[in-house]
């Protein structure tokens, strides 16, 4: 756990990793979110923010996992169907051809 000190303009705070958040985060699941804060020295909002950040972070990537796959799934739907336009599109001036060839003789 690793903690960087960054000055600001009016207050100095301190900069906390992810590695950090994380093991903060495990550990308040474990033994309660008051007793976490007091362990660490944080303030118990400070680790309820960290947990909606990474909550919301969880729900944001399964979402674009989600988009993604459905993304994939249009893509092949729309080359199928690309596909098939150009069959039909041969086919139809293969008939046309046929049609005329019959209607001239």
């Amino acid at each position: 756990m690793t903690t960087t000190k960054t000055p600001g303009k009016k207050a100095t705070y301190i900069r906390h990793s992810q590695e950090y958040k994380g093991e903060a985060l495990r550990l308040a699941a474990a033994i309660g979110v008051t007793q976490a804060a007091k362990q660490l020295g944080l303030h118990e909002s400070q680790l309820y923010q960290w947990r909606k950040d990474s909550e919301h972070a969880k729900t944001v990537s399964d979402r674009e996992a989600a988009l993604a796959a459905e993304n994939v799934r249009l893509k092949r739907q729309l080359a199928q169907q690309a596909e098939e336009l150009s069959i039909l599109k041969n086919a139809a001036t293969y008939f046309a051809r046929q049609l005329k060839r019959g209607t001239n003789t």
